[in-house]
């Protein structure tokens, strides 16, 4: 029925997830092995399976990755 297919999680791929931010499937791998309070909410066989928090939590895990680097470049440049 539409009303239970509405009740039911969505759970995404970690290559669905580097589609939706838009970077490279190793980034989002490397995040999902190192920060492991970023954890799947099922597993199909092999595959690990995320709710939209955890796409929302690995996006600010390479924000705050991007920020630190362009932070440091610009003490590289610095006069």
């Amino acid at each position: 029925s539409k009303q239970f297919m509405q009740s039911v999680p969505k759970l995404v791929t970690l290559g669905v997830i580097a589609e939706r931010i838009g970077v490279p499937f190793h980034r989002v791998r490397h995040i999902l092995a190192t920060r492991k309070h970023i954890k799947p909410a099922a597993r199909a066989g092999m595959m690990r399976l995320y709710h939209d928090e955890a796409v929302a939590q690995v996006r600010y895990e390479i924000t705050l990755i991007d920020a630190r680097r362009t932070e440091r470049k610009g003490e590289d440049h610095a006069p």
